[in-house]
């Protein structure tokens, strides 16, 4: 046994050396100095050193002893010289990479993950501290473009199925098991203990005596003084990985799609061929045990990304699905990223191996060399791969879903993870009418086009009336024949197509058709104001942001874009009295002189949405539709610009809109119980209108007279307020549900009694259903619902083809404060 041992320690040893040469083959200068030091900065703590701050900082790591090679590039690099560190002190057990490091998936490009991992249970206080300085040494490796994250893993994490809360690199409860799996699978020791979850045999047979459980033969080789246990660091076992873990890990996988498309299209597949092999799961990381066993450590067996390419194929081939074969062999492709048509001085191991690969998958010198040329890519091909890779990912989540529903699985995503990544699909994702659609700009890095010419096309037997965008100059050869890139019946929400998704460029020409009117000035103009006010990148929605209701973050409001009554000048009759110009309701025949609007803004979860509203009373539908996306509890927008596009009176229409908007907004936000029968009476081309500032929105009424307005107030005879109640509930409903009530999302409602709870729900349209003295699990219910939207085939939409509706509800929980008083707050299953 001690044979047995010694010679798993060599292999792991073994191992780590050639792993490090892998991860630092062909990398740049500043990765191999973050990689080969990040050992060192979190040894010691010294002001020399990144990651110092004043204080009792836990740091050491365990049996760690700096190579000498390390102790030059340090006192060269950053002028520091190591001294010995007491044991007390070894605050750290052991400090491993995971995920694409050292593989075939490494490229210049790829993130450095690492788990700092601990034994004994810091203080809260001193785990602080090192979150604080890792926090410091990742933003030094940041000042080198290498993107760090370093994980604080406590041994008992997945033994106690813990797990932290998700947010940004942080899986949450989407992956618990899964994530061991994925960490044994691609483990690279940096330092300290080695892993002892590879010495147990699978089998838990050593000697001819099989054990019962694995702790129980850890147990007995440590009886048995054949192992010291302080040499090694063990997280578990994965005899606990679960089937019900594959919801919410494929939907975590989604979540990376929307930043690292490539990468995701591989893991999701690996999840659909594990629940292939169901109930017999045989991962990976058993393989890469086995071989680490069997001491088999070829360059390429233990290639984690290798390995997860293998299975795969596997799978599809047996299914025969040659068309996802194709391409997750192209995605495993543009993920090493080493461009094979390109020659290169120096041929890594990686390019040595991707090479065997591809000519084995029989792929031509010209399919190769479109591949590279990835980066080139423009909108057409861009737009082809996207839905071809948001396609296989959606198969993949459906397949998944139907699996679950086969096997009668439950998901152990947490309600909060689960609504959080839901969220951020649904903004990257789902097509919806006004919203801005944006391609994923991680397969190509410049998308911007030379000419862009914008057609408005009258109905006719062929094309819808609306807006036309081509990358040609306005010639009738360069139209003719050539497929538009996109078409919308809004010219603002076309140009911001072309705006967002970094079409336009600085050198970019625009070119303007409608009709007989061929001037580009305003169209130019809205471009200008377009990269003037909204930046086209931005720091991604927040996790609170994403559990929360979406809210108006940035608003702009263009007016007169489309229809122009202020450019005709006998309407305007300009005079010396223009300053007593009222420009909804101007001059003897009373006309408005806004006759077209246009609201573009960008939310809280990163949408971006149009809104287009023509005619006369445009202003009142607008002001509706925006103060009705507005719950009362709401933070104002960051920020709101009118921009005005008349020949005339451009700066008065402006002014006098943005002192309407102002009120509107103040009045909607400011409404309560008690004063929510507020309004606000409007002059409007001719007629009188009345804004209601309700419970649960804004309604809109015309009156003939005042006669008529007030005996309707006083009767109580307004009809068709924002919030149409089918049950005759909304007096029923806490007031403090009035604070966050939202139209667009489905939400929910508990407050506990002494026996059972009261459940209201709000639909997309705010109607309103009350359910008194409910029996049962508050928790059990949620997860029930969530199970309902996530896997009834009635939510799959398919405004592209097998694509899935994300909207799911949301929860809340009312609770009373310490003074007697009703609150309402996200739900939380802790509280």
């Amino acid at each position: 046994m001690q044979d047995y041992l010694n010679r798993i320690k060599n292999t792991l040893n073994e191992l780590a050396l050639v792993k490090q040469m892998r991860a630092l083959d062909a990398m740049p200068e500043s990765f191999q100095d973050v990689f080969l030091l990040l050992p060192m900065l979190l040894h010691y703590h010294h002001p020399n050193l990144p990651g110092y701050f004043d204080g009792q900082v836990p740091h050491g790591i365990s049996g760690y002893t700096p190579p000498s090679e390390i102790i030059d590039k340090i006192e060269q690099k950053l002028g520091f010289s190591p001294t010995d560190i007491t044991l007390s002190q070894h605050k750290i057990s052991a400090l491993y990479s995971m995920g694409s490091t050292c593989t075939l998936g490494q490229s210049i490009d790829s993130d450095l993950d690492v788990w700092v991992c601990i034994e004994d249970s810091l203080s809260q206080k001193e785990r602080f501290l090192l979150e604080r300085k890792c926090h410091l040494i990742e933003k030094w490796a940041g000042s080198y473009n290498i993107q760090l994250t370093l994980f604080i893993v406590d041994v008992d994490r997945f033994k106690d199925k813990h797990h932290e809360c998700l947010m940004g690199e942080n899986c949450g409860s989407a992956q618990h098991m899964l994530l061991l799996e994925e960490f044994y699978r691609s483990a690279n020791h940096l330092a300290g203990k080695l892993l002892l979850w590879y010495l147990i045999p699978s089998n838990l047979k050593i000697d001819g005596i099989e054990y019962a459980s694995y702790d129980e033969c850890i147990s007995a080789l440590a009886a048995a003084n054949v192992i010291n246990r302080a040499e090694w660091i063990d997280f578990g076992s994965l005899i606990d990985l679960s089937a019900e873990e594959y919801f919410g890990a494929s939907l975590w996988q989604l979540y990376k799609s929307v930043d690292s498309p490539f990468k995701a299209v591989l893991k999701t597949l690996l999840l659909e061929a594990y629940s292939w092999e169901y109930p017999d799961n045989k991962v990976v990381a058993y393989h890469v045990k086995s071989l680490i066993q069997q001491n088999d450590i070829r360059y390429y067996c233990l290639d984690s990304y290798y390995m997860m390419l293998e299975k795969v194929t596997h799978y599809l081939t047996s299914i025969g699905d040659t068309t996802r074969l194709n391409l997750v062999r192209g995605c495993f492709y543009l993920k090493v990223n080493e461009r094979l048509s390109q020659a290169t001085n120096y041929i890594s191991w990686r390019r040595a191996l991707l090479g065997e690969l591809v000519n084995s998958w029989g792929w031509s010198k010209e399919y190769i060399k479109a591949l590279d040329s990835n980066e080139l890519w423009k909108i057409e091909k861009v737009r082809d791969v996207n839905e071809l890779l948001l396609q296989t990912m959606m198969t993949g989540y459906r397949n998944l879903l139907t699996f679950g529903r086969r096997n009668s699985l439950d998901s152990l995503i947490s309600p909060k993870d689960l609504a959080i990544l839901t969220r951020k699909l649904y903004a990257a994702y789902e097509v919806l009418p006004g919203k801005v659609t944006v391609i994923n700009s991680n397969i190509s890095k410049n998308l911007s086009e030379n000419n862009l010419t914008f057609i408005y096309v009258k109905n006719d037997r062929v094309n819808r009336i609306g807006w036309y965008v081509y990358n040609q100059k306005p010639t009738l050869d360069s139209i003719i024949g050539h497929q538009y890139l996109e078409y919308s019946s809004s010219l603002v929400k076309l140009v911001s197509w072309c705006y967002f998704n970094q079409l336009i460029a600085d050198n970019t020409q625009l070119f303007y058709r409608n009709g007989n009117d061929h001037n580009p000035s305003k169209l130019k103009q809205l471009v200008y104001d377009l990269q003037s006010y909204f930046p086209v990148t931005i720091p991604t929605a927040t996790e609170e942001a994403l559990y929360g209701p979406c809210e108006i973050r940035h608003l702009a409001i263009m007016i007169n874009l489309k229809d122009d009554l202020a450019n005709e000048e006998d309407i305007i009759c300009l005079d010396n009295n223009s300053f007593n110009i009222n420009v909804l309701n101007h001059g003897k025949q009373e006309v408005s002189l806004v006759q077209s609007i246009n609201l573009l803004y960008r939310n809280s979860w990163n949408e971006i949405r149009v809104l287009q509203f023509d005619g006369p009373l445009c202003v009142l539908d607008a002001i509706k539709t925006l103060l009705n996306r507005m719950h009362k509890d709401a933070d104002l927008p960051n920020s709101i610009k009118i921009f005005c596009y008349s020949k005339y009176l451009n700066s008065t229409i402006r002014e006098q809109l943005q002192d309407l908007m102002d009120r509107c907004i103040d009045l909607r936000l400011s409404t309560t119980k008690n004063n929510f029968k507020q309004f606000m009476p409007l002059r409007i081309n001719g007629s009188s209108w009345y804004l209601f500032f309700e419970r649960f929105g804004v309604s809109t009424h015309q009156f003939n007279n005042t006669i008529d307005f007030y005996g309707a107030i006083s009767n109580n005879k307004i009809h068709g307020s924002a919030l149409n109640n089918l049950w005759n509930t909304a007096n029923e409903l806490p007031k403090e549900i009035d604070s966050i009530a939202c139209e667009g999302i489905i939400q929910f409602f508990f407050e506990k009694k002494e026996s059972g709870f009261d459940l209201y729900i709000l639909n997309e349209n705010n109607q309103a259903e009350v359910y008194y003295d409910c029996n049962g699990d508050i928790q059990s219910m949620i997860r029930d619902v969530n199970s309902f939207y996530t896997l009834s085939d009635d939510r799959f939409t398919f405004a592209t083809s097998l694509s899935v509706n994300f909207n799911l509800p949301q929860f809340y929980q009312i609770f009373y404060n310490s003074q007697g008083n009703r609150e309402i707050a996200l739900f939380n299953e802790a509280r």
